[in-house]
């Protein structure tokens, strides 16, 4: 079983780590905030004491960061530590241009490859998320295997580029849901009512994120999301979705708390 490295414990990244964890694969883990470490120490992981000392050893480095920024600031740190041969699977959402960015860093002896993935907490817990690798996959097939299924977007930085494609999407559409329901509030419909029309219509699925319960989408990385999104090219409605967020947004929250913010107040 294959030494591996999981940086970056937030909500998605702790249940992933215990997945890999609990499939036996030995496992050392980092996290800016060290407290977060201690639940996955107790069951058997080791710890690092920087992002260094966690990937010296291993055979596959495994991201999952907050953002763009975070990546840069943890490639920093390991690039002189990765062995030749290693594999590291960037997870995190941070865009085609931070992949192809790291795949020069990290340079011919990484085996990069760059798997976002689709899904909450929920999935990441049950080992059921949608895994976008861009890439080749082969080698590190095993290790994705344990948390979902995988699907092949074409060479590196496709993965990345779709999870902006379906993220942008998705956000997008809970703030249109919001301000739907905020429109029905005005116009004196009930509100359950309404909910009940658009879950039913195609707007299904956003409607079901837009009240959906544990589970966890932190609303200041929608924001950072839909930033990438709109950097990469003219988006109209996205661009007034990412200032509906941006009004609204309070780092923590879920985005049902945002969606919830949106329909209850005026612009």
């Amino acid at each position: 079983m294959e030494h591996i490295a999981f940086l970056g414990l937030g909500h998605m990244g702790a249940p992933m780590a215990r997945r890999l964890l609990a499939a036996g694969h030995p496992l050392t883990v980092w996290n800016r905030t060290a407290e977060k470490t201690a639940p996955l120490v107790a069951e058997g992981a080791g710890a690092a004491a920087s992002p260094a000392d966690a990937v010296r050893d291993a055979d596959v480095v495994i991201t999952m960061l907050a953002g763009p920024e975070a990546l840069d600031e943890v490639t920093d740190a390991v690039a002189p530590a990765l062995r030749p041969g290693i594999h590291w699977i960037e997870m995190s959402t941070v865009g085609p241009d931070a992949v192809r960015q790291l795949a020069d860093r990290v340079g011919e002896f990484v085996t990069l490859v760059d798997a976002p993935v689709m899904g909450s907490t929920d999935k990441a817990a049950a080992g059921t998320l949608g895994i976008l690798a861009g890439g080749d996959p082969t080698g590190v097939a095993h290790v994705l295997a344990r948390l979902g299924s995988v699907t092949r977007t074409g060479p590196l930085g496709t993965g990345a580029a779709l999870k902006l494609v379906l993220n942008a999407s998705v956000i997008t559409g809970i703030a249109v849901v919001a301000e739907a329901l905020r429109l029905a509030d005005t116009l004196g419909v009930d509100g359950d009512t309404a909910r009940a029309a658009l879950a039913n219509g195609p707007l299904a699925g956003a409607v079901a994120r837009a009240f959906a319960e544990d589970v966890h989408f932190d609303t200041a990385l929608a924001v950072k999301d839909l930033a990438l999104a709109t950097r990469a090219a003219e988006l109209p409605a996205t661009e007034v979705a990412l200032a509906q967020l941006r009004r609204v947004a309070e780092p923590g929250t879920d985005l049902s708390v945002a969606a919830a913010r949106i329909r209850a107040t005026a612009k």
